[in-house]
């Protein structure tokens, strides 16, 4: 039984025009799509982002890729921050039908992600449902440090095994994935994760 589409406020921003079909499928929403780098030299198209985020606020949809997360970030830096949600798909490897050849990288890019998993991103973003009361005691950047995912000999290795695990793109920063990590996991849960993936790390290194 097909599920219904997800009804958005918020106008989706996406790279190009098969991400907005892939989309239309499953979202209710205005989707616009930047037609990758054109977002760099199109003023008109930026006049209008800007205008739709402060009416309405936009949620950003790109690749996982480097090239989607220049342009994630050229948005970023355009539009205020709380009128701008962002929405990562995970790293997965593949190649989209309709292309000969895989991406640079090797990666799908969200026109190749099954629904399950954009679902998935949309819900990690907290942008399907009521917005969720914030925790009690959320992780916080001081939590990543003290466990290692950031300033020690192995946080790199450890914040990709925490997004792997998470299904968050490897290119994500600290400061982006952290919000995501409390809309996914309780304290208690991280703490957990955090201990069983150093635990791993650990016996890596034996």
């Amino acid at each position: 039984m097909p599920q219904d589409k997800i009804k958005l406020k918020q106008a989706v921003i996406v790279e190009g025009k098969y991400d907005k079909i892939r989309l239309e499928s499953m979202i209710d929403a205005l989707i616009l799509p930047t037609h990758g780098f054109r977002i760099f030299t199109d003023g008109d198209m930026r006049r209008f982002i800007r205008g739709l985020a402060a009416s309405r606020g936009i949620i950003v949809l790109t690749d996982s890729d480097t090239a989607g997360f220049k342009i994630r970030s050229y948005l970023g830096g355009m539009i205020p921050r709380e009128q701008i949600t962002h929405v990562y798909i995970p790293d997965v490897s593949g190649k989209e039908r309709r292309k000969k050849t895989a991406s640079a990288e090797g990666k799908l890019g969200v026109e190749g992600m099954e629904s399950t998993a954009l679902r998935k991103a949309f819900e990690a973003a907290g942008v399907m449902s009521e917005t969720r009361e914030a925790a009690h005691d959320p992780v916080t950047k001081l939590d990543l440090y003290e466990d290692g995912f950031v300033g020690g000999p192995c946080s790199r290795a450890l914040r990709q095994a925490l997004y792997k695990e998470l299904s968050l793109p490897e290119h994500i920063n600290i400061n982006a994935a952290l919000p995501l990590v409390n809309a996914m996991l309780t304290k208690d849960e991280y703490n957990k994760m955090a201990a069983a993936l150093k635990a791993g790390a650990f016996q890596s290194e034996k």
